[in-house]
Parts: structure tokens; sequence; C-alpha cells
């Protein structure tokens, strides 16, 4: 056995190299509550581009430790197909965003497109590692550091959620005439009193209070706030159709202190789990601002005068 893979030490790091890769696909796809990608054609188109991913990786170590350094070019090409991938992404669910009720919004679509193409590359990292060490060291050395790999692809699956950056609370829906409040923060005037009557019966409202400064602009972000009502809408469901404007959904800032008031009409209004819902929305790494980094706003910035 042992001779057998020390003569066939290069196909035996491409097979584990290829197999750790395909792998580290399978726990990256999930298709959750925004069902998507879809069962099962969705699911097919990623999980064949995470074998061509990982079989790029794995092929690539042998390649050049033969010399052929021609290997690098099809890793230039390949990241280009995947760069294509996420242009596919973007315009797939552009198409889809048009027929819902709530949108997801342009930066959560692009946020969705950057993670499915990033996720291809953390293939042909697994799949490299592994078959570099499986090649130079020995299998076992291989499959080690590819599950180590596969560790660091489950911290990076996923990144943070509202609850990092913000507390989460069921705010008080309230008429004052026709200005609709949560809490204190005005929403939007709703002259129709068929659609008050509606509002006090099923609307649900939260205050978000971010906890520091890169929170409050951050939650400032339109396609923040877009996603924050778009997660609501599926998980709780909405109580409109098209041609409904006042009873859409709406996130609005207080202007003196950066908290945000969101307003929805849920299926199932249930504030605690509407709250659970919105603590776990996750940050858009588009939406992401950290003001508290420039220089002008560090307290070392004085020393710097």
């Amino acid at each position: 056995m042992a001779a057998m893979l020390a003569h066939n030490k290069f196909l035996v790091g491409v097979l584990a190299g290829l197999a750790l890769g395909i792998l580290s696909r399978f726990l990256m796809l999930r298709t959750d509550y925004r069902q998507y990608p879809t069962h099962t054609h969705g699911r097919i188109i990623h999980i064949s581009l995470g074998v061509i991913a990982a079989a790029l990786g794995a092929v690539a170590v042998p390649a050049l430790l033969q010399k052929d350094y021609t290997a690098i070019t099809f890793l230039t090409l390949a990241a280009q197909q995947f760069r294509d991938v996420r242009k596919m992404e973007r315009e797939t669910l552009t198409k889809i965003d048009e027929q819902e009720l709530v949108g997801r919004g342009g930066t959560y679509i692009e946020g969705i497109a950057m993670m499915f193409e990033g996720r291809n590359y953390l293939v042909i990292m697994t799949a490299m590692l592994t078959s570099l060490f499986a090649i130079l060291i020995h299998l076992w050395a291989g499959l080690a550091v590819g599950a180590l790999s596969l560790l660091l692809v489950e911290k990076l699956k996923s990144g943070k959620a509202i609850s990092h950056i913000a507390q989460v609370r069921a705010g008080t829906i309230r008429m004052d005439g026709a200005d609709l409040f949560v809490d204190d923060i005005y929403m939007m005037n709703v002259g129709l009193r068929s659609n008050q009557d509606i509002i006090a019966q099923r609307g649900m409202g939260f205050i978000l209070t971010p906890r520091n400064a890169n929170g409050k602009v951050t939650l400032g972000n339109l396609g923040q706030r877009q996603a924050i009502l778009f997660d609501l809408a599926t998980i709780m469901g909405v109580f409109r159709d098209s041609g409904e404007p006042m009873l859409i959904p709406m996130a609005k800032l207080d202007m003196k202190d950066g908290r945000l008031g969101v307003f929805i009409l849920p299926q199932e209004n249930d504030p605690s789990k509407g709250a659970a819902v919105v603590e776990r929305v996750p940050i858009l790494e588009s939406a992401v601002r950290m003001p508290t980094e420039a220089s002008v706003n560090r307290k070392e910035a004085g020393a710097d005068e």
C-alpha cells in the first residue's frame, strides 16, 4: 500500500485534493429561507462549478511541480469564468427581485453574487493545499491540511449579523392622526382610514439602536435596510399585494441619534420572533462603514496635528 502511494503520489494527491475540494463546496452549499440556490437545478449548477474548481486546484499542484507553467494560465481563465458566475447570479437575482412583493435590493443581490464567486476560490484553495501536502509529504498530511481548510471554510461561510452592531427590540405602533410612528420615530403619512385600521390591527415595529458609530452608519445604508425588510417579509410573511403602496414595509432613521425604526405588516404577528429575525439578518459587505477607523476620529489623531 505504501509503495503504491509513493509510486502514484501525483494521482493520489490529485484525487485527495479533488475529494476535499468537492466536500468543501458541499459544506458551503445551503438552500435556506431565501430559497436560493433553488432545488434542484440551481444546486446542480453550483455543485458542477465546485467540481470544476476542485479539479483545477488539485491538478495545478502536480502541473507546477512538473514545471508545466501553463497551469497558471488555466487558473487565470478559471478566475474569469468565476467572475462570469458572479455576473450570472447578479442578473438572475435581479430578474427574480422584480417579482417579489418585498425585494432584496441591489446591495443584497451584489453580496450574494460576490459570495458565490468567492466560494469557488475557497474550493480551489482547499484542493490545492490538500494536493500539495499529499504529494510533498504524505496522503495523511494532505488529508489533515484539507480538514483544517474545511474548518476555515466553515468559519468564512458566514459573516456577522445585525446583533453584532445593534440592539433590537420590539417597538410600539401608534397613529397620531394620519401620521404613523414606531415609538417616537416617524414612518409615513397614512391617509386612508381603511389602511389605518389594518395597521392598528396587524402592524409590527422594531427599534434598532446602534452599538457604536460604525453601526450607526451601517444601519443608515439603504441596502442594509432593504435586507432587513426582505428577511422579515420572507420569514414572517407580509400582509400586502401588488398595488398597495401604503402597506409596504419601511425602515426609517431617527436623525437625532441614528436609531432605525422598522415597520412591517406580517402574516404572523409575533414580535419576539420578529426581533430574533432582525438580529440574524446578515450585515452586507457593501454596506459596512467604519468611520471610527478614520484618523480624525481616533484619540491619537490629536498627536498628528
